[in-house]
C-alpha cells in the first residue's frame, strides 16, 4: 500500500538520502510497487511450505503404542501398507502441520503494511509456536519474522516490536534444539531485536527530519513576517516623516521664487529646479511606498499616517485610558504649542500611550495627568500618577519603560522614570522641539 501525507515526505527525504544508489534505495523502490506487501507474503509463503514438507518428510514417524519408524514420514508412509489406516495418519498428520505452520509463519506479511502490529504478533506466535512444540522452523520464516519485527519498529508500536523480539534469546539460551533449527535460533537471537533497534532508529531518524524540516519552515515563516513588518515600519516612516520634509521642500521653494520680488532670472531658476528635483522625489518615493506595501501586504489602516500631538489624537487616547480604567484622566498644556518634527511628535504620543498603559496595569484606580510643556527648544512630557508609588507600581527597569527610553533617544531626548513628589509614579521625557508655530 502506497504511503501518504507525513510518511511520504519522509519517504521523500529518505530518497534523497540514499540518492546515488544502495540497496536502501532499492528496497524503498521495491516497496513502492502497489501490491508489494502481498506479492512478498505469497513468495515467502511458498518458500516455508516448500521447506515445511522437506521437514516433514525428513522427520521420524511415531506411531501408536511408542512405535517410532527410522525412516523418513513419506518413507514410512509407502512402507507401511500392511498396518491399519488410522495407524498411517501421523505422517499425513506431520506434513499438514509443518504445512500450515510455514503458511502462518510468512503468509501475514502481505498485511503488514495495513496492520503492522496484528501481523507482526501472528508471525512471532506461529514461529515460537513451532520452535516450542516441533522444534522445527523454516528458513523463510526467519525472513518473515526479520520483516516484521523491523516494520513493527518503524511504523508500530516501539514496545511491542522490542517484546515480540525477546523471547528469541531466550529460546537460544533454552537450547532446545540441534542442527540447522539451532542455528536458525540463533540466528533470530542475534538479528530479531536488531531488526526492532534498526527499525526503531530509522523511525527516530525520520521524526528528527521532519522535525528538522519543520524548525526551517516556523523559521523562514517568521523571517519572513518580521521582515514584512519591517517592511512596513519603514514604508510608514518614510510616508510620515521623509515624504514630509520633501513636499515641504517642494512648497518653500516654489514660494520663495514667487514671494521674493526682483529676484535675478538665475536664483528663480535654481529655485524651480529644486522644486522639480522635489517632485520628482516625491514621486520615486510614492513607487518605492507602493512596491513596500505590496511586498509587506499592508492593509489600509496601515497606510493611515502615524499619530501625533494633535488634541483631537490625545483626547481620543486619554478617553481610551479613562473608559478602560474608569479613573480620571486629565490633559495639561503649558506654553505655547507648536509643531514638531513628526518622528518627535510620534514618539512623544507613544511614550504617552505606554505610560497609561502601564499606569492601568501597575496602578489601578489610579487617577492620571498627562501635561505637555513646550518651551522653546523641547518639549517636555509629564505623565503622573496618585498611586502607590514605584514599590508596587510599574517596575522602574520594566520592557515598557525600556521601550519608553529607547524612543526618547531615536529622536535625539532623555526620559526617567521614579516616584512622583507627593506620591504616585511619574514618566518625565525632554525631546526635541522648534520655534515653529502651529497653524
Amino acid at each position: 500500500m502506497p504511503e501518504h501525507g507525513p510518511t511520504a515526505t519522509i519517504a521523500s527525504v529518505d530518497r534523497a538520502h540514499d540518492r546515488g544508489g544502495g540497496w536502501a534505495a532499492g528496497r524503498r523502490r521495491i516497496a513502492a510497487v502497489p501490491h508489494a506487501p502481498v506479492v512478498a507474503g505469497v513468495v515467502l509463503a511458498l518458500l516455508a511450505l516448500a521447506e515445511s514438507i522437506a521437514q516433514a518428510r525428513g522427520t521420524p514417524a511415531t506411531y501408536p503404542f511408542g512405535h517410532v519408524v527410522s525412516a523418513p514420514v513419506g518413507e514410512a508412509i509407502v512402507h507401511a501398507g500392511n498396518m491399519p489406516p488410522a495407524e498411517r495418519t501421523d505422517g499425513a498428520l506431520f506434513l499438514v502441520v509443518f504445512g500450515l505452520l510455514g503458511l502462518a509463519t510468512t503468509l501475514p506479511i502481505a498485511l503488514l503494511w495495513a496492520q503492522p502490529a496484528a501481523a507482526a504478533v501472528v508471525v512471532s506466535a506461529t514461529g515460537l509456536l513451532s520452535l516450542a512444540a516441533f522444534q522445527t522452523l523454516t528458513v523463510a520464516g526467519v525472513g518473515a519474522q526479520l520483516i516484521a519485527g523491523y516494520r513493527l519498529g518503524r511504523n508500530g508500536s516501539l514496545s511491542l516490536a522490542l517484546l515480540l523480539a525477546a523471547p528469541f534469546p531466550l529460546l537460544a539460551l533454552a537450547d532446545p534444539a540441534t542442527g540447522e533449527v539451532r542455528i536458525l535460533i540463533l540466528l533470530l537471537a542475534c538479528f530479531a531485536p536488531a531488526a526492532a533497534l534498526a527499525g526503531i532508529a530509522r523511525r527516530a531518524h525520520c521524526q528528527a527530519v521532519e522535525n528538522a524540516a519543520a524548525q526551517q519552515v516556523i523559521a523562514g515563516s517568521l523571517l519572513e513576517h518580521t521582515a514584512r513588518g519591517e517592511r512596513a515600519r519603514i514604508a510608514r516612516e518614510l510616508h510620515d516623516v521623509v515624504a514630509h520634509h520633501i513636499s515641504m521642500v517642494s512648497v518653500q521653494a516654489e514660494t520663495a521664487r514667487l514671494a521674493v520680488p526682483g529676484m535675478p532670472a538665475a536664483g528663480a531658476e535654481r529655485l524651480s529646479a529644486i522644486g522639480d528635483t522635489a517632485r520628482a522625489a516625491l514621486t520615486e518615493m510614492r513607487r518605492l511606498l507602493g512596491v513596500l506595501r505590496e511586498d509587506a501586504k499592508t492593509d489600509a489602516a496601515d497606510r493611515q499616517p502615524q499619530p501625533g500631538l494633535r488634541l483631537r489624537e490625545l483626547n481620543e487616547l486619554l478617553d481610551e485610558a479613562r473608559d478602560a480604567s474608569g479613573t480620571g484622566t486629565r490633559l495639561i498644556l503649558r506654553g505655547r504649542p507648536v509643531t514638531l518634527d513628526p518622528g518627535v511628535e510620534l514618539a512623544a504620543y507613544r511614550i504617552v500611550q505606554e505610560a497609561l498603559t502601564n499606569a492601568r496595569r501597575h496602578a489601578r484606580g489610579a487617577a492620571v495627568d498627562v501635561e505637555l510643556h513646550y518651551t522653546g527648544d523641547a518639549l517636555r512630557l509629564l505623565i503622573r500618577d496618585n498611586g502607590p508609588g514605584p514599590s508596587t507600581a510599574m517596575p522602574v527597569d520594566g520592557h515598557g519603560v525600556s521601550g519608553m527610553r529607547e524612543r526618547a533617544a531615536a529622536v535625539g531626548g532623555t526620559l526617567r522614570t521614579g516616584p512622583a513628589t507627593g506620591g504616585g509614579f511619574l514618566v518625565e521625557a525632554r525631546l526635541p522641539g522648534k520655534d515653529e508655530t502651529a497653524g
